[in-house]
């Protein structure tokens, strides 16, 4: 009797644990657990059960404990919670998004979509007219392209000999130049013009020839002071008018080369996918079996063609797997990663030693796929649009995207091109016409008073006025001078 209640317990004791062990390798089974998400209060009302695949991505759908997180995991559930319905995540058996294999057959999540091994597919999945024939797709809930992912001290250049010009650019030096000569140009009519500045032009010498307008207009792009100094009205506005240029563009130039210099923005070398053809130090390649190999597989541009020449020769070296693997290797080798461009901005944004070249092609979305009779396609869609329309979008694009580097982008801190100074330069030329105006008007005032004293015409006196002012005389004085010496 106690033998056979000591092999009653012991069986008994071994059921258990089998149980549990077996429980155990359940929990510790990526699909397993990202399989069932049963609501018993969903069970209760009745509502629908929808089979979900997915792949695993980050910031998309990441594994944390026994759960399933990410961008993807949070849209489940805000779309679940407007449309009553519950789900089950599985991750998609093969790990790939979805292409056609040598047999007609979809592989990924579109052939589990068409195996009806899942209802519909909620990852990073792009668009295309391929799937489109095969599947259904929602409106897209994240707008991507094509770009090209870098490791920054691959694409580092030394600084240039000039790398000082770099805060503006080669129009914005252009424009420069032509405000500094057409600045110290009226300085130099407009004192000429004004009687305050030259009451007797016949016997006084005028200061404000035109180097020393040169010089003066130089002296303040320093933010030094420079003889001669103005003294009428008019010239005084010109020159206000330009220290208040040159002031705030030598603010706008220092904190441009300033953020430059501390955010290491230089040119980068490889900055469209050109670069990327023509340079020889780098290996590319994109995903196996993705829709950015087929993208380039099926383009008509030249370059997009030897882009994918060069990835079907070198499939075996250059193809990758998963993402994970296509960001690691740009960290650790030579080698440039072609991809969504969403997610290069993501790769950038949590390893602060990547970098995403400005070019970006294709531009495509991210859609819930689902069978191409599903009554679900038309409800998930508008339910995606209520979502964008109420900035819940937004608000999980920043959740999942922030960044952990204080870097200052590119795009932030490049050369400063004309438009961004389009005001400064109009304040500079309304001040220079207002000068002219005004040297005008006293030359104007004076001319009337010495017609009228004179008795002679305005207009003629004005016009006397004017070009005896424009009119060069000091080595005409001189010569004069002498020979009234010598006749002496």
């Amino acid at each position: 009797m106690d033998k056979g209640l000591h092999f009653t317990i012991c069986v008994v004791t071994t059921v258990l644990l089998l149980r549990e062990s077996s429980q155990a390798g359940e929990e510790n089974d990526p699909e397993v657990l990202a399989a069932p998400t049963s609501d018993s209060r969903g069970a209760a009302e009745g509502l629908p059960t929808l089979t979900v695949t997915t792949i695993l991505e980050d910031p998309y759908v990441m594994v944390r404990g026994a759960e399933l997180e990410g961008y993807c995991m949070d849209l489940l559930a805000a779309l679940a919670g407007m449309l009553r319905f519950q789900y089950r995540v599985k991750v998609v058996g093969d790990g790939q998004y979805g292409a056609v294999a040598a047999g007609g057959n979809w592989t990924g999540m579109i052939g589990e979509i068409l195996r009806r091994d899942a209802d519909i597919a909620v990852a990073p999945l792009t668009v295309t007219s391929a799937r489109e024939e095969v599947v259904s797709f929602t409106t897209p809930f994240l707008q991507t392209g094509i770009g090209i992912l870098l490791r920054k001290d691959t694409t580092s250049q030394d600084m240039s000999f000039f790398h000082f010009l770099s805060p503006f650019s080669k129009e914005t030096w252009t424009a420069l130049l032509f405000a500094y000569l057409l600045t110290c140009f009226c300085l130099f009519l407009v004192a000429r013009l004004s009687p305050c500045e030259w009451n007797e032009p016949k016997n006084e010498e005028n200061h404000f020839t035109f180097l020393n307008s040169l010089w003066f207009g130089a002296g303040a792009l320093a933010l030094q002071g420079a003889t001669p100094r103005p003294q009428a009205l008019s010239v005084r506005v010109i020159a206000v008018v330009w220290w208040l240029f040159t002031l705030a563009l030598l603010a706008a130039y220092i904190a441009n080369f300033t953020a430059l210099l501390s955010s290491g923005s230089e040119q980068l070398p490889i900055q469209t996918f050109e670069d990327l053809v023509k340079q020889r130090n780098l290996e590319f390649g994109t995903l196996e079996g993705s829709s950015t190999f087929y993208y380039f597989k099926n383009s008509k541009n030249p370059i997009h063609q030897m882009i994918y020449e060069y990835m079907e020769k070198r499939r075996e070296h250059v193809l990758v797997k998963t993402y994970q693997e296509a960001v690691q290797r740009v960290m650790d080798s030579n080698y440039a990663f072609i991809g969504e461009s969403i997610s290069q901005d993501l790769a950038a944004a949590r390893h602060c030693n990547l970098i995403r070249a400005p070019e970006v092609i294709g531009a495509r979305g991210f859609g819930i796929a689902t069978t191409q009779a599903s009554p679900w396609t038309k409800p998930l869609s508008i339910a995606v649009l209520k979502l964008r329309e109420s900035g819940d979008l937004d608000y999980l694009r920043n959740k999942w995207w922030e960044s952990s580097c204080l870097r200052q982008s590119r795009d932030r801190w490049g050369p400063l091109e004309p438009p961004a100074l389009g005001g400064l330069f109009l304040t500079l030329g309304i001040g220079l016409a207002l000068g002219v105006l005004a040297a005008l008007a006293e030359l104007s005032s004076s001319s009337r008073r010495t017609a009228a004293h004179a008795k002679k015409s305005c207009c003629s006196v004005f016009t006397e006025e004017i070009c005896t002012r424009l009119r060069i005389k000091g080595p005409a004085r001189q010569s004069q001078e002498t020979s009234g010496k010598a006749n002496a």
